[in-house]
Order: C-alpha cells, then sequence, then structure tokens
C-alpha cells in the first residue's frame, strides 16, 4: 500500500474543518459536567445509593474504555466523519435517554429497582457509541495537519472538552431553573445539533485503509505506543484520583464543612479547567513545544502540584497547587496523544488515538478503588501516589528511546533522516 493510497488529505491545507469538531466536542463536555453535577441530587432523590450510582458511572467507563480501540481502528476503514456522527448522535441519544428515564422515575412511575437499570442503560450508550467520536476527531486532526503541527492542533481539539467542563455549570445553573432533567434535554439537543452540523458542512475523506484486512489491529503492547500508553494511564490516573479525593481533602485536611467544602472544590476544579484550557488554546499556539517538551514539563508541574497539595493545610495554597495541576495536565495530554500519533503510520491514526482515550475509561475506573482506599490510611496517601507517578513519568521522558524521540517528527521522518 502506498502512501497515495492511504493519505487522505493535504496535511498542509487551511483547516476550516476545525471549528465544527471544536464546538462538537464542547457540547460533549458541557454533557460531561452535568452528569457529574446532576446526577448525584437526582439519585439522592429516587432513592438511589451511593453504590449504585458510582455504578452507572463505572460501566459506562469500562464500556468506553472497551469501544474506543475498536471504533478507532473502524474509522481507518469507513472513514472518520462517519464515526464522529456515529459518537455524537450516541452521545445525543444517551443523554435524551438519560432524560427521559429520569423524568419517568421521579414522576414515580419505574420502581427503584427499573429506574436503576434505565438509567445505567441510558448512561451506556455513551459507553458503548458516544466513545466512536474522540478517537475519529483526533484521527481527523491527525490526516490534516503535518507532523510540527499536531501537537498544537490536538491540544486545541482537547481543550474544546475542557471549555465544556467551564461552560457546563453555567448551563446546569440556568436550566435547573426548570427541574433536573432540564439540562439533560439541553445536552441531547445540543448534541443533535452537532450531529446535523458535522453531517451538513464536515468535508468527507476517504478512509485510509480500503479494506478491512488491511487494517493493522494495533497492539497495546506495540513498542512505539506502549510508553506513551503508560504515561496517558498515569496522567488520567492521577487526575482522577486528584478530584476524586478533593472534597474528602477539603474538610478532614483543610477543616471545612461540608457546604463550605463543596464550593470550595468547585471553585479548585474551575481554575484547573480554566488552567488547562489558556495553556491548551494559547501557551502551546504561542510556544509550539515538541511532544517529549510538554510530557516533560507536564510531568513535572504535576509534580510538583502533588508536593504542593500534599503539604497544603489552608485552602489558598490548595487552590494554587490545583491551578497549576490545570496546566500540567494541559500539557500532559495533548504531548502524550500527538507523540503516540508521530509514532505510528498514516494508517494507523484511528487504532492509536482510539487506545490512547480508552486509558480514561481505564483509570475512571481503578481510580475510585485505589485512592479512596489509599484515603482511608492517610489523606495524603492518594498524592503522594500521584507524586510518584508524575516523577516515574519524569524519569521516563529522559530513559526511554521512544519517548526521548518524540520531537515533534513523524516516524516516517526520523527514519529517513
Amino acid at each position: 500500500m502506498s502512501n497515495a493510497d492511504i493519505q487522505p488529505a493535504s496535511a498542509t491545507r487551511q483547516p476550516s474543518y476545525f471549528p465544527l469538531l471544536f464546538a462538537s466536542l464542547i457540547c460533549v463536555g458541557i454533557g460531561q459536567t452535568l452528569i457529574f453535577a446532576v446526577l448525584p441530587p437526582a439519585a439522592r432523590s429516587l432513592g438511589l445509593t451511593e453504590v449504585q450510582v458510582g455504578s452507572i458511572f463505572t460501566v459506562s467507563a469500562v464500556l468506553w474504555m472497551l469501544m474506543s480501540p475498536f471504533w478507532g481502528r473502524r474509522s481507518d476503514v469507513v472513514g472518520r466523519r462517519p464515526l464522529i456522527l456515529l459518537g455524537l448522535g450516541g452521545y445525543a441519544a444517551s443523554m435524551i435517554a438519560f432524560a427521559i428515564g429520569l423524568h419517568i422515575s421521579l414522576a414515580g412511575r419505574l420502581s427503584l429497582l427499573a429506574a436503576f437499570v434505565t438509567l445505567m442503560a441510558a448512561r451506556s450508550l455513551f459507553g458503548l457509541f458516544g466513545s466512536a467520536a474522540m478517537p475519529a476527531a483526533q484521527a481527523y486532526v491527525a490526516d490534516h495537519t503535518a507532523p510540527h503541527q499536531r501537537a498544537g492542533r490536538l491540544a486545541q481539539l482537547g481543550a474544546a472538552f475542557a471549555l465544556g467542563t467551564i461552560v457546563g455549570p453555567v448551563v446546569v445553573a440556568v436550566l435547573l431553573e426548570f427541574g433536573l432533567v432540564a439540562p439533560f434535554y439541553a445536552a441531547g439537543l445540543l448534541g443533535a445539533l452537532s450531529v446535523a452540523a458535522i453531517a451538513l458542512w464536515l468535508p468527507h475523506t476517504r478512509p485510509v485503509c480500503r479494506q478491512q484486512a488491511a487494517v493493522r489491529r494495533l497492539s497495546p503492547l506495540d513498542r512505539r505506543a506502549l510508553p506513551f500508553l503508560l504515561v496517558a494511564v498515569g496522567q488520567e490516573l492521577t487526575q482522577s484520583i486528584a478530584l476524586l479525593a478533593a472534597g474528602f481533602y477539603a474538610m478532614d485536611v483543610l477543616a471545612m464543612a461540608a457546604a463550605e467544602s463543596a464550593q470550595a472544590v468547585g471553585v479548585m476544579l474551575m481554575g484547573e479547567a480554566a488552567a488547562m484550557l489558556v495553556t491548551q488554546l494559547v501557551v502551546i499556539r504561542l510556544l509550539q513545544p515538541s511532544p517529549r517538551t510538554m510530557i516533560a514539563a507536564g510531568a513535572a508541574l504535576a509534580a510538583a502540584s502533588f508536593a504542593a497539595i500534599v503539604a497544603s493545610r489552608s485552602y489558598l495554597p490548595m487552590f494554587a497547587a490545583m491551578t497549576l495541576l490545570g496546566v500540567a495536565f494541559g500539557l500532559l495530554r495533548p504531548g502524550m496523544m500527538a507523540g503516540a500519533s508521530l509514532a505510528v503510520g498514516v494508517d494507523e491514526q484511528g487504532g492509536v488515538a482510539g487506545l490512547m482515550n480508552a486509558t480514561g475509561g481505564l483509570a475512571v475506573t481503578i481510580a475510585p478503588f485505589v485512592g479512596m482506599s489509599l484515603y482511608q490510611f492517610l489523606p495524603q496517601a492518594p498524592y503522594l501516589l500521584s507524586l510518584g507517578l508524575a516523577l516515574a513519568m519524569l524519569a521516563a521522558v529522559f530513559a526511554h528511546p521512544r519517548l526521548r524521540a518524540a520531537d515533534g517528527r513523524s516516524e516516517a521522518q526520523t527514519t529517513a533522516s
């Protein structure tokens, strides 16, 4: 198979498609925020236990982890746009189904068990089909971006999700005036509008592989992708642990009351998301660092942030540490995505994007067991573990040849040189 057969579009053309993808992923970020914000009080109104609520999230995360690599590989065969449409359609369907299920349950028309099963099934649609959108979108960007520009463009794509998490609380606050289910209906509508926009205006490019048999099944153990996958798992795990433990840490270590803690942690998370957004939209675009530089700087800043959290005994130092953590994650994630993308061939972009996106589902699945188990022994223990993982990531950048070679050139360019 020649490069002419698999290169879907010029890597240097002006990315007029990008605002469409950016806006669509903002919608997904909004939906994710409102799930975390609205489901707990809604579940409490229904009488669901914390374990049941956790199960709804866990099942969706496991399905996301399993399906992301599959959809990424399929995008190499059928094209990127059909899988982006499938993912956004699955997201919209899951939000609308969740809204209907919640609406009926709150009206008392379902038993507690039936309500639990209905909400889990609705959320599972996101894990099953919504998981197609992100790897296909990232592969689409990789197809249309020159190697030296890929880190910056993927960072901007990741910033769309971060922007959604900032806009999400505002949307929730406004729509809650109309009831607990209103935000879910609104998110489903935004998802449906995104599907329509992508279908009408996103240019369709031919698949990079014309037949299923031509697709390489990229293994998680592939020596080119494995170091980036391991760093991604470490980053996602530390991020999930930091989010899970923050509320408890504010109450137990910073000595805040429950209501005060909820408000303080909300502000911290907004600071983290805002720092991530500025890093991905402004800092990376201006400095244009290589993937290796982004991973190294991100890991170093993450280590400093976790050390500061461990030492924090009041609100302001922890707020500063969480904000710095946003800068770290804003560098780490796009650096790993770009490094992994550049490490494989043009006919494997969907496959590697799927594997990289699966790391988030894996981290969300295991973080509650690891982080909360450690927290029971010592409140600082989850953050000490995260500090150790960040230092390990930093050491790996200098020790592993694949990470050292992530300098912004594709593997084909490196071999040719």
